[in-house]
């Protein structure tokens, strides 16, 4: 079976810039890489395909000779490598190659050094901090530098060494047949240097944890599960690494009388039969610490609801605030005295139905409804 040309198995033309040209590897080695394709054939096969193109259209010799040769120009060299545990020995390298840090989960900064985690701090804070915003003290357990070290690692006094296996750079190249590897070394994980007498503080790592007093600002308008994050206020990084971030996530605690509806606020509000009857005057919260008066007209049923403009949630990074919406609920009298139940029978006695409409046109739907089916009213 022939070999397929090198650039169709890539997808890219032949005047292909090597940006280009690596952008179109790695897309097509993670889609077909073997770790993603358990028990695939056709996905190895391919995979295999993939890296021996790149490793001749990647090198500007190799390429050049390709271009004049075709596949000729590498028949009698020595191929690329064989299968099975060595196919996957070499396929690991090459990956490693290029998706190895983030295979690790360590990003490292330029001299070799590990960046520390980012962390994660759930606050709980009230709705009225919600609607004001605070600065809010907190305690957070990390890794911070080492003072005794200043986060090298090594002894005061001592010195860590060159790493001899990749002479400092955290890197080393190892030649597999035809093609030439890089992988981080493994002599010092990719830092560059050996520390032969640890700091008996941190044990050599740089690091120790600690409980750390932050301040974080907490804006006015925040909603629940708005997330603050603090630059560089994470676990510090290995040996001297730039320390990660730290992220604020925030949960509102249910409020005893307001429930929130973005910028809004509800409130319901219990009020009298006699109060929804006659009308009158009530006086509401608000989050600001001041009551607000609220005209209750003469007939008032259960459910209205009345709306006070700016007396809401802050809007977060604005100047606007939401309304405040009182739901009235009229309460049914309970434990009557024998004066009151007089009273009530009275009432009732004297009642029509312009005194409760709304139940004289329910009922008369009903008595039309069964009247329909031929039932009797």
């Amino acid at each position: 079976m022939s070999k397929r040309d090198y650039y169709e198995v890539l997808g890219v033309s032949r005047t292909v810039t090597e940006v280009e040209l690596k952008s179109s590897f790695r897309k097509l080695a993670m889609q077909h890489h073997p770790d993603k394709n358990p028990g695939d054939k056709e996905a190895e096969i391919k995979f295999k395909e993939l890296n021996e193109a790149y490793q001749v259209l990647s090198d500007g010799q190799k390429r050049a000779a390709y271009d004049r040769f075709g596949h000729q120009a590498f028949e009698n060299g020595g191929g690329g490598p064989g299968g099975g545990a060595e196919f996957s020995d070499f396929m690991s390298d090459i990956f490693d190659s290029f998706f190895g840090d983030a295979r690790r989960g360590g990003p490292r900064s330029a001299n070799g050094r590990e960046r520390g985690a980012d962390l994660r701090y759930n606050l709980e804070i009230g709705l009225e901090d919600a609607f004001a915003g605070k600065n809010a003290t907190i305690h957070v357990p990390t890794s911070v530098s080492c003072e005794v070290c200043t986060g090298t690692g090594a002894k005061p006094g001592s010195k860590s060494r060159q790493c001899p296996s990749c002479g400092g750079h955290g890197r080393v190249r190892a030649n597999q047949g035809f093609f030439s590897v890089e992988r981080t070394c493994p002599t010092c994980s990719g830092r560059g240097e050996i520390i032969d007498d640890p700091c008996k503080n941190c044990q050599g790592a740089g690091r120790v944890t600690r409980e750390r007093t932050l301040s974080v600002n907490i804006p006015a308008g925040v909603e629940d599960g708005t997330r603050i994050r603090l630059a560089g206020e994470g676990e510090a990084g290995l040996r001297g690494g730039p320390a990660g971030d730290l992220y604020i996530f925030l949960s509102i605690k249910p409020h005893a009388i307001f429930q929130r509806d973005g910028a809004d606020l509800f409130c319901r509000v219990p009020i009298g039969l006699v109060s929804a009857a006659l009308g009158g005057e009530i006086e509401v919260p608000t989050l600001t610490g001041e009551s607000a008066r609220v005209k209750i007209p003469e007939g008032t049923q259960t459910g209205k609801q009345f709306r006070i403009k700016a007396k809401g949630m802050s809007v977060l990074r604005s100047r606007e605030v939401g309304d405040l919406y009182i739901q009235v609920v009229v309460e049914t009298p309970q434990k009557l005295t024998a004066r009151q139940r007089e009273l009530l029978e009275e009432f009732e006695r004297e009642s029509s139905q312009n005194t409760h409409p709304e139940t004289a046109g329910f009922f008369g739907r009903v008595k039309e409804f069964l009247g329909g089916l031929g039932g009797t009213a």
